[in-house]
């Protein structure tokens, strides 16, 4: 029998090749125990021969557990969240799944959209950032399957959190600014309605204290790169400019980076700057930016082996909250504060 290459190849093209039942071919592609080692071999390369690409709705209908993951981010264009994706799809492509993205750009009924889109394809799992508000049908249909936060987190959803610890990313940043002598510290960051963002304005609050400066502090929707710049060119124009600068997001430091530049305001000697984040471009920006390294890479594995763990056992799963620490990186953008002029 030949099969033309219009023609989809199903299980009974592979029986009646190789003189087999229906049912056998189908036991032996899904490694049934009970199909010998041989006869599994022989169907499974019978089946690459052939061109064999499996029914994934059928097998549900058997009763067969899916193989594909729900991937839930705000932005695939940030390279924090690029890097957590690729990390997420190497761990589960090893285990024999496959990881479909959904983008919600932060928007509750986008978010709401893509859940409900994943869960009728049947997955076996989420892995979510949750928006800032997500709507309560999201919520409640998040929680009929089996999913783990990472990055943010909601206090709605399963508590099975795999963050970094933020707030300990910018209390090293602010302290390293000011064990150099610096009082006058800006900060940027984002809105404070998302758990990352509140965290870490934290961490700078611990350091400056309560009473620093409210001028020096702002706080911007995300993604606003045009508005960071803007407000950082207010902070540096105004009577009583800061002696160094804080950023408390990728994005944002990126865009304080963009500004400076094109004001050829050099760092440190003009004003001290850390980020957040280590791109490759940081390490080359002028004298090399100080900034806190993020563990993006071990949070994404980690939050894989746990929906895998979760996947495995089944059942009510305990509490566990995971946050992992940053690493300040020193380069050339700080020193102590220059003398008044």
């Amino acid at each position: 029998m030949s099969i033309t290459a219009s023609q989809r190849v199903t299980t009974r093209d592979i029986a009646d090749q190789l003189r087999l039942s229906v049912s056998t071919v189908g036991r032996a592609l899904a490694d049934d125990p009970r199909i010998s080692v041989e006869t599994r071999h022989r169907v499974q390369r019978k089946a690459t021969d052939l061109g064999y690409i499996g029914n994934h709705a059928a097998r549900m209908m058997r009763g067969a557990s899916s193989k594909v993951i729900g991937l839930m981010l705000p932005d695939v264009r940030s390279t924090l969240y690029s890097a957590a994706a690729h990390a997420l799809a190497q761990c589960m492509s090893r285990q024999g799944y496959q990881v479909m993205l959904c983008e919600t750009d932060d928007d509750r009924d986008t978010e709401l959209a893509q859940v409900k889109g994943l869960i009728a394809g049947q997955v076996a799992g989420l892995l979510v950032v949750p928006s800032p508000r997500p709507r309560s049908e999201s919520i409640r249909l998040l929680n009929q399957v089996p999913h783990v936060q990472f990055l943010r987190t909601h206090p709605k959803l399963a508590e099975q959190w795999f963050t970094i610890d933020d707030r300990q990313v910018l209390h090293d940043a602010t302290q390293h600014l000011r064990d150099l002598g610096h009082t006058r510290i800006a900060y940027i960051g984002d809105l404070l309605k998302l758990s990352t963002s509140g965290q870490r304005f934290k961490g700078f609050l611990n350091v400056v204290g309560a009473d620093h400066d409210p001028d020096l502090v702002v706080h911007l929707p995300p993604g606003s790169v045009e508005a960071a710049r803007v407000e950082l060119s207010r902070l540096l124009e105004g009577p009583h400019p800061p002696s160094a600068v804080v950023t408390a997001s990728v994005r944002i430091t990126q865009a304080t980076l963009e500004e400076l530049t094109a004001r050829q305001v050099q760092a440190p000697c003009d004003l001290s700057v850390v980020g957040i984040g280590d791109e490759p471009a940081f390490a080359w920006w002028g004298p090399g930016l100080t900034t806190m390294a993020l563990p993006v890479h071990e949070v994404a594995t980690a939050s894989s082996r746990w929906l895998l763990r979760l996947l495995r056992y089944g059942g009510n799963p305990t509490p566990f909250i995971s946050r992992t620490a940053g690493h300040l990186r020193k380069r050339g953008s700080t020193a102590p504060p220059a003398a008044p002029r």
